[in-house]
């Protein structure tokens, strides 16, 4: 899957280059010893490589691919661990291959994960809101897919994240992320577990947790419109700088609406060459009328 009409801009040398030039050979050598840690290469290449980017006027990690030490991969991974940005190998099967952001943050589909946190961040996170509804008009367009990489994207910036997931019929964020499924917020609607037993951290994304939907109930809409909606969302709400609900899509009754109504503000997912125009302008007329907050649109093509 790919957001679409967004391209790749950089690469993950680039990502940290301002960081490197500010830092100078100190800098390269923490990166030299993190790569020696991490069995790369060998203590006696760090000056090598270091006489290498001087000559060249390459920064250390270009210089030791360059030099054929190590892979342009292997540099991926070496600067995530020097700058405290977690990811899996990926050959990992930790996680779903879904969760783009875990595997490949600096991929093409990567970056476009990355604009889109970064319009939200001027759209809406600056102005002090921290709960967002993913929301589609019908199944299949993507949404749980956007939350759970938006989600990853947020606590490798370093915010304390929530991802709820609020689609109580037809759960799927327990799979991508690989967790038990047995209690979550069904069980805690009926009060079968406080919400703080639920929520299960995710690692290695520090300051990443996710409350699974549950076991489904027959009743998904009633739930939803409980009181205890209400309480839960006060709970969690100041222990979290940002909390994202995959929501169920806005067809038949499964709360939908419950869901984007408590979040006060959306983010609306639309299925490239499948969601009808219509649709989107329902879901969208729909939202507002439950005095919420459309703070942009998605469009998603796979």
């Amino acid at each position: 899957m790919a957001i679409s009409e967004i391209k790749k801009n950089s690469s993950t040398d680039d990502f940290v280059s301002n960081q490197f030039e500010r830092a100078g050979a100190s800098g390269s050598k923490v990166l030299g010893l993190t790569l020696v840690d991490q069995g790369k290469i060998k203590p006696s290449s760090i000056n090598k490589i270091l006489e290498y980017s001087q000559k060249s006027g390459l920064r250390f990690g270009e210089s030791a691919v360059k030099m054929g030490l190590i892979k342009q991969v292997e540099l991926d991974e070496a600067l995530a661990a020097h700058f405290n940005y977690p990811y899996f190998s990926k050959k990992s099967n930790a996680v779903s291959k879904e969760l783009v952001a875990a595997y490949d943050p600096f991929s093409q589909k990567g970056e476009a994960l990355r604009t889109l946190r970064s319009q939200l961040i001027l759209r809406w996170f600056l102005e002090g809101r921290k709960t967002l509804a993913i929301i589609s008009p019908q199944a299949g367009s993507g949404s749980s897919y956007i939350a759970a990489n938006l989600a990853v994207i947020w606590s490798q910036m370093g915010e304390k994240t929530l991802l709820v997931d609020a689609d109580l019929r037809n759960g799927r964020q327990h799979e991508i992320f690989n967790v038990e499924n047995r209690i979550g917020l069904s069980g805690a609607l009926v009060g079968r577990g406080s919400v703080e037993t639920v929520i299960k951290p995710v690692a290695p994304f520090r300051g990443l947790s996710l409350l699974p939907a549950g076991a489904p109930p027959p009743n998904p809409s009633e739930l939803l419109e409980r009181s205890e909606l209400q309480e839960i969302m006060a709970r969690i709400y100041e222990d979290y700088s940002v909390i994202i609900f995959d929501a169920p899509p806005m067809t038949g009754s499964n709360g939908a609406e419950f869901v984007a109504s408590q979040c006060t503000d959306a983010l609306v997912v639309l299925r490239k060459d499948k969601t009808p125009l219509s649709a989107a302008a329902g879901l969208i007329k729909k939202i507002r009328s439950l005095d919420a907050e459309v703070v942009g649109t998605v469009m998603t093509k796979f």
